[in-house]
């Protein structure tokens, strides 16, 4: 599992400043290939249903307890809290077909036309607002929309609320589609209406970007209660799934001890060992750690997200050796996941043996051929290439780094490096010169390689046989 602070550059402009604000608030995204597949495994048959192309929707995960999620342009956000509270896999579902019933109906779009249409002085604080709240910090964006009039506040809102009520009647024609129950729906809102009763505040609905939990279950009750399929339940092996990734979020997101008082040693479930294996690795109990896990490897011999546990503590605890192995059979259960494939880079990177550099080199390679644009593969890669004294490459690898983090000047001046050592019309060459291109500034006012000569290998001119060449020394008698 790897934490990193959110960055969310989107299209859409609501988005856009929600990642800036949760970068302020210390929100951190988190990729994981067990999270990352269980979500892709519900969100794709939504997203085939409701015609979006489900291939170019990217599914971020924020580091989060609070229960949120938000979706825009291409991309939909699901906060860990919204795992972690839900109490089974239909719950998440019916999340993830209500934030679909966004994109198909280009809510965010739509979004920018209605802060468009609002006084000049409420444009700046309802886009921070709007951010704010898809971000899951939704009292920084009421704090935000305090700064403006109260009329364009609720104006802006109420169109909110009824980009929300479409959304929940999408998300149960979607799930009718599929043939799936829309019971998980009214079961998340019933627990977000008791949490507002037990909060015992009064909320004025038109300050709230969604509907009170209230009004959306009585909304929502007829029809889904209506659906031939509502009595449908999750299989027991899904709910199991849920409860092992709960479990593993417990055990890195939350305070270790809370981890084990939740997953105490007299619970011998699956899903506890996961979570004290995690508790044990991050307060450096190694023998306990790997104790844990290697009891789930024994139960579930096929599941690769354990031997990926067992690898990352076996690396993180200076035993690159031993975690090749883990990471290697990782990767042999689960071959078209980059995350795994770049664990194992890492692990025969930093093996005491030199013949695996060359092996690391290849397995981060299929990472980037399954994921181009993660910068941290390219990094690894980078490195692995500095390993091996390959210079010239390490340089281009880095450009790419560079270039997926957002960093276009660095990336311009690596790609830049690596083109004076590569032959001219080489796919190296070629990819190099593509970063150039992608992350020249206008009005820079620097040279393209080849139009003065400082990159790519430039071949000499042809001499022209109608002028005089200059007398050339014979090499064997110049001094």
């Amino acid at each position: 599992m790897f934490l990193r602070k959110a960055i969310l550059t989107v299209a859409a402009a609501v988005i856009t400043m929600g990642g800036a604000i949760a970068q302020a608030q210390g929100i951190q995204t988190l990729r994981d290939a067990e999270i990352e597949k269980f979500l892709d495994d519900y969100a794709r048959p939504i997203f085939r249903v409701a015609g979006l192309p489900e291939d170019s929707i990217q599914i971020i995960i924020v580091g989060d307890n609070s229960f949120n999620a938000f979706a825009g342009g291409r991309y939909m956000g699901v906060n860990t809290g919204l795992l972690t509270i839900a109490d089974t896999p239909n719950q998440v579902e019916a999340v993830i077909a209500h934030e679909a019933g966004h994109l198909a109906g280009g809510h965010s779009a739509r979004t920018g036309d209605a802060i468009a249409a609002a006084s000049r002085p409420m444009l700046l604080s309802l886009i921070l607002a709007a951010g704010a709240v898809a971000a899951g910090a939704p009292d920084v964006g009421i704090g935000i929309l305090g700064l403006g009039q109260n009329i364009g506040t609720a104006n802006f809102l109420r169109y909110s609320r009824g980009q929300e009520s479409t959304a929940d009647q999408s998300s149960i024609t979607y799930l009718d589609k599929l043939g799936h129950s829309s019971s998980g729906a009214l079961e998340i809102w019933r627990k977000m209406r008791n949490t507002q009763i037990i909060r015992g505040r009064q909320i004025n609905p038109y300050f709230q970007s969604h509907p009170l939990a209230n009004e959306r279950l009585s909304a929502l009750q007829q029809r889904t209660e209506s659906s031939p399929y509502f009595d449908r339940v999750d299989p027991p092996e899904e709910v199991e799934r849920l409860h092992y990734i709960q479990a593993k979020i417990y055990g890195f997101l939350h305070d270790p001890n809370v981890a084990l008082r939740k997953y105490p040693l007299t619970d011998q479930s699956g899903p506890a060992h996961y979570a004290r294996a995690v508790a044990y690795y991050r307060t450096a109990q190694i023998d306990k750690a790997l104790s844990e896990v290697r009891t789930l490897t024994a139960l579930q011999p096929d599941n690769p997200y354990f031997h990926e546990l067992e690898g990352q503590m076996l690396f993180e605890f200076g035993r690159a050796d031993e975690a090749i192995g883990p990471h290697r059979r990782s990767t042999e259960l689960y071959s078209d996941n980059a995350l795994l494939r770049i664990n194992l880079g890492r692990a025969l990177l930093a093996s005491s043996d030199y013949a695996h550099h060359q092996q690391s080199i290849e397995e981060l390679k299929r990472a980037l051929l399954l994921e181009p644009d993660n910068s941290f593969g390219w990094f690894e890669l980078a490195r692995a290439y500095g390993a091996s004294d390959n210079e010239t490459m390490a340089l281009l690898a880095t450009a790419e780094s560079r270039y997926h983090s957002g960093a276009a000047r660095d990336a311009n001046q690596f790609a830049r490096r690596a083109m004076v050592k590569l032959n001219r019309g080489t796919p190296e060459w070629r990819q190099a010169m593509d970063i150039i291109l992608a992350t020249q500034p206008e009005g820079s006012g620097l040279p393209l390689p080849g139009e003065t000569g400082d990159g790519g290998k430039q071949k000499p001119a042809e001499p022209d046989p109608k002028k005089k060449q200059p007398d050339v020394p014979d090499p064997a008698f110049s001094g």
